[in-house]
């Protein structure tokens, strides 16, 4: 039992895309206290958080793939 949970986990924390370690990471403020945020604003405001965690998400996935672009003149 503890095995399959520790693979669910493991699964859920890394396809997450990290929004929520990104925020963390710049507000200064710990992982588990935004992922508790998110959990908590999502009950209350029945899941209006969700769409925002997707937006921030689609926004960290886009700009990963801008930087890894080179100039022109480069090449």
């Amino acid at each position: 039992m503890t095995n399959l949970s520790e693979r669910i986990q493991l699964t859920l924390e890394s396809s997450a895309f990290g929004v929520c370690t990104r925020l963390g990471e710049k507000l200064g403020v710990a992982t588990s206290s935004v992922r508790l945020f998110f959990i908590y604003a999502s009950f209350i405001t029945f899941g209006s958080p969700v769409i925002l965690y997707l937006v921030l998400a689609f926004i960290m996935n886009t700009r990963k793939y801008l930087r890894k672009r080179s100039p022109v003149w480069d090449y």
